[in-house]
């Protein structure tokens, strides 16, 4: 076991964990966050994804020894005061979610489109939400959305 502090959301958070324990299970059930969902373990569906040095990463296969220190931005750290990122207010009015299991990864993925490139074509949009997977296939909604936030920011 090692102590291992983590920034997340803004926050500090030591934990006594083994160094290779995947990120994914330290946030939810030590440092209690409940965006990232455990999906298929492989890094593969995108549920479990979080945002480091403003990357989309899978949290389920990264080891939280390799992010100690690292400020880790989870769905929950979008909303500043209570008032919701824009893209978590495009996702409402553009009724992206069904089942909801996948709109963490989805959410995330897009912030971090959106802050490397502000207005992304549908092609751009298509190609960096591709490894976002989503079983009830609301993927027009995905990028309605996004167009949404894309269209604010321009």
């Amino acid at each position: 076991m090692s102590m291992i502090t983590l920034r997340v959301n803004g926050r500090a958070h030591t934990v006594d964990v083994e160094p290779m324990t995947p990120l994914l299970y330290i946030l939810r059930n030590d440092v209690g966050v409940q965006g990232p969902h455990f999906g298929c373990g492989l890094g593969q569906c995108g549920a479990c994804t979080v945002i480091i040095k403003g990357e989309a990463v899978r949290s389920c296969i990264r080891p939280v020894s390799a992010v100690a220190g690292a400020e880790i931005t989870t769905l929950e750290g979008l909303a500043v005061n209570g008032k919701l990122h824009p893209l978590q207010q495009a996702w409402i009015d553009e009724q992206v979610p069904q089942c909801g299991f996948c709109q963490n990864g989805q959410i995330l993925t897009a912030k971090v489109l959106l802050d490397k490139n502000p207005a992304p074509s549908d092609a751009q949009i298509r190609q960096a939400m591709a490894t976002t997977l989503c079983r009830c296939m609301t993927y027009y909604r995905v990028q309605a959305a996004i167009k949404r936030v894309a269209k604010v920011n321009a």
